[in-house]
């Protein structure tokens, strides 16, 4: 038995001395191969130490990453051999391998897979320089060596004195002898410059606009591009951290305040991480077989990298922020951080959701100030919401407006503009209506919305509970503000009080007032004065149901003298107007109440032209004129003077139809359609503007209808001309029947003596029976020509504004020429105007 063991170590003895006799030739070949030293010494420090170097890797556990088959690798250098036109060596390398694989039991390799593998990459490295194989092999050995061969095995060692962290180790040291920097160097490096500092070999190179290694040292391209990625970070942070510094000297508004605090924030928790890294590099980092099992507080440039990775993402999206926010402010600023928070990574939604939060935060506030108590706080501009300085008046209208600019993506314009009315509603109630009613239904709005009205109740991505406060507040404020407008400020009798006097809605009293201040609008508009027709209005107003109405009512009804020249009647500068004080001049602004003045000249010429029909009719009843007061005339006298007659009353009739159907289209489809409908929607209308669109289509639908627009100067200038010859024949008609009335009076008394102080040529009666009949006749024939002009030049006037009522768009005055044309009357006399 023991001389068995002493055998077997003696064999194994054998073995390894074989093995070590194979490889001292094969690192003798591979340096003799080398151009440097083509005849190695055996005996040279530079060779033994290549002999050890190659048994260390020799003895390692290092595995290839290729499948362990032997037959695999040697059908692969079967085939290399043969591609390569090897064909003999390649049938003697498959006769060679087959008496090598069959061959088994004592002294035979049991590893035949591994001595494949060896041979193969020797073949491999063969064709390149062996100082790519071993670097270290630089040095020219002496060609002492014998050419000793020894036959042998090559076995692989279990390395039970882990002979293989010894090799490692050792290599790890030529590679700290190659390179001038160690790892740990490059990572203190690296962190100095992630915090914006150069280091002793990484600095700022302006050049590449970024960290780098400097190019005096000698360093792997791999580690240097390592180096200059981490180094990427300390880029960024620069970046954010001169934003920052900028912003502090400068007036950036509290929501650049806020950006930047948010930004310190990360920096903060950057700065922490940082501290942490440094003091994990003051660790040496491990070999092998110290990180195997050992700690792992250790860093190294691929740590660093892993440890990187998140605060690289922060760090960038930072960078980006800053770039595009760095011209911007306010709301434009929060809106543009926004849309980069549309993201799918989880990382950098939830980093961006955290910085909205912190950056909008003043924006909402200025969002819950401006809703729940009407305050503007925005002394840098930055809210969408922008004030002007405006009189009391144009508070509504012109006070407050949105700046779209400033107005952020997340808010929509509707839900702005629900903003901005329901800020501009508790001003109103404050400062035009001095009410104080609007805090608790601002209160009420509040609970109502589940938010309080102390600062921070609202925040970012609370869009919902925003939208929730902000229709609770509106609906609550809005109503309040029309309360107060219907019934404190009694805004619907101010609007009826305007249609019964201006729009002279008001019957009884407009024809008074046209019966007492008639003869005096008759005079020069320089005779007149403004406190004479005061006086008359106040009459016509206590001659009229009008004296039973508000005192507050009738105490806002003037009297108005336009600007007039020298040629102008009392008709063309009489007007009048209706005061409107706050805050009912919201509503009846100059602009609306120049429109109803407007409206009112137009009716009150319509009305003087009705009141002149009228005064013709009372001259002309039949009780005024009887045919025996003319039995002493002519009888060719009586003919022209009963042509006449008829003229003129058939003359009247057509007028009178005329003018009968047009004030009914007027004051019926025009005035009482309209205001119904205006007061439809006064009854429907929640908010300020919804009541202010709705007076203004009231307003525009009158003057539209009436003839009074821009598109409707040619047939208003049509209808003037009428009125103008309506006006005409009033004089004529009463010129006509003056001179009845006094050749009636004269002829009753022929034989009368003449007062002889009198002026011969004062009257044409004075002259006697026989002139009387020659004047009569001269002028019935003159009155009757007159008559016929005005007559033809009627005809071809109201032809030409028949013609152009259905060119217009409204229907209603498509509808009024079918009132007037009803029996189309008209239309055959156009016919034959047109055939003739």
């Amino acid at each position: 038995m023991k001389n068995e063991e002493e055998e077997r170590v003696v064999m194994e003895e054998d073995d390894h001395q074989k093995a070590s006799d194979l490889v001292h030739e094969l690192v003798l070949r591979l340096l003799s191969q080398n151009p440097r030293t083509p005849n190695p010494d055996p005996t040279s420090p530079t060779f033994l130490k290549t002999l050890r170097f190659a048994h260390r890797i020799l003895r390692s556990r290092l595995t290839p990453s290729v499948s362990p088959d032997a037959s695999a690798i040697a059908e692969s250098l079967k085939r290399r051999l043969a591609t390569q036109g090897k064909s003999s060596d390649a049938l003697a390398f498959a006769d060679l391998y087959a008496k090598f694989a069959s061959k088994t039991g004592p002294g035979s390799v049991n590893n035949k897979w591994s001595l494949l593998y060896l041979l193969r990459i020797v073949s491999e490295d063969n064709k390149l320089d062996s100082s790519l194989l071993l670097p270290n092999l630089n040095a020219a050995v002496s060609s002492s060596l014998g050419n000793k061969k020894t036959n042998g095995v090559l076995l692989v060692s279990k390395d039970p004195e882990n002979l293989r962290d010894v090799a490692f180790r050792e290599y790890a040291n030529l590679i700290k002898e190659e390179n001038e920097v160690t790892e740990e160097v490059l990572v203190r490096d690296v962190l100095y410059a992630c915090q914006g500092i150069d280091g002793k070999y990484v600095k700022f190179n302006s050049e590449i606009d970024g960290y780098a290694v400097v190019d005096y040292i000698n360093t792997p391209r791999a580690t240097r591009t390592m180096v200059r990625t981490l180094s990427e970070l300390g880029w960024l942070f620069k970046k954010v951290k001169s934003f920052i510094s900028e912003s502090m000297d400068e007036d950036v508004g509290t929501v650049g305040q806020a950006f930047c605090a948010a930004l310190q924030d990360e920096l903060s928790d950057y700065y922490k991480l940082l501290a942490v890294l440094e003091a994990q590099g003051m660790n040496p980092i491990p070999l092998v077989s110290e990180s195997a099992g050992g700690s792992s507080s250790y860093l190294s440039l691929r740590r660093l990298s892993v440890w990187f990775a998140e605060p690289k993402v922060k760090m960038r999206l930072m960078a980006v922020l800053v770039d595009k926010c760095r011209v911007l402010r306010g709301g434009a600023m929060a809106g543009a951080i926004h849309l980069h928070a549309q993201h799918g990574d989880p990382l950098v939604h939830d980093f961006m959701m955290s910085l909205l939060r912190c950056v909008c935060s003043p924006l909402f506030e200025m969002v819950r100030s401006w809703v729940l108590e009407g305050e503007l706080e925005d002394s840098f501009g930055e809210f969408f919401v922008v004030s002007h300085p405006v009189k009391v008046d144009l508070l509504w209208r012109e006070g407050y407006n949105l700046h779209h600019g400033m107005l952020p993506s997340f808010i929509s314009p509707s839900l702005a503009q629900r903003i901005l009315r329901t800020g501009k509603s508790i001003n109103f109630l404050r400062v035009c209506c001095d009410d104080h009613g609007w805090a608790d239904a601002a209160s009420e709005a509040a609970a109502a919305s589940g938010t309080t009205t102390r600062r921070g109740g609202i925040g970012y991505g609370e869009t919902d509970a925003l939208e929730h406060l902000v229709a609770e507040a509106a609906k609550r404020i809005d109503k309040r503000l029309l309360d107060v407008l219907y019934e404190r400020y009694k805004f619907k009798e101010h609007c009826l009080a305007i249609k019964r006097y201006l729009l002279l809605g008001q019957g009884d009293f407009v024809q008074y007032l046209m019966d007492i201040v008639g003869p005096k609008l008759s005079e020069p508009a320089n005779n007149i004065s403004s406190f004479e027709l005061a006086g008359f209005l106040e009459a016509a107003v206590r001659a009229s149901n009008a004296q039973y109405d508000d005192r507050d009512v009738l105490d806002r009804l003037k009297v108005k003298m336009m600007p007039h020249g020298s040629g102008d009647r009392g008709w063309d500068v009489f007007s009048l107007e209706y005061e409107a004080r706050a805050p009912l001049d919201t509503v009846f602004t100059e602009s609306v109440l120049s429109k109803y003045l407007r409206v009112f000249n137009f009716l009150w010429r319509l009305k003087r032209v009705e009141h002149a029909l009228i005064g013709i009719w009372k001259t002309m009843k039949p009780n005024c004129i009887t045919s025996n007061s003319f039995a002493k005339l002519q009888s060719s006298v009586k003919l022209q003077l009963l042509s006449a007659l008829r003229r003129c009353q058939v003359l009247w009739n057509e007028m009178n139809h005329f003018v009968t159907n047009f004030q009914y289209y007027i004051m019926f489809e025009v005035l009482e359609v309209s205001w119904c409908n205006f007061a439809k929607e006064m009854e429907a209308a929640k908010d300020l503007d919804d009541l202010l669109a709705a007076h203004e289509k009231y307003l525009n639908s009158i003057v539209g209808k009436s003839l009074l627009g821009e598109e409707s100067q040619t047939i208003r200038k049509s209808l003037f001309v009428l009125f103008e010859l309506i006006l005409r024949f009033r004089s004529h008609a009463d010129r006509l029947y003056e001179g009845i009335y006094e050749l009636q009076i004269r002829t009753k008394e022929p034989g009368r003596e003449r007062n002889k102080t009198q002026d011969s040529s004062s009257s044409w009666i004075s002259e006697g029976r026989k002139a009387i009949t020659q004047r009569a006749g001269e002028f019935l024939q003159s009155m009757s020509q007159d008559m016929d002009s005005i007559a033809k030049e009627y005809t071809t006037s109201l032809d030409a504004f028949l013609s152009l009522l259905p060119l217009q768009q409204s229907v209603d005055l498509k509808f009024l020429f079918f009132r007037l044309d009803f029996t189309e009357f008209y239309s055959r006399l156009h016919s034959k105007g047109r055939e003739s």
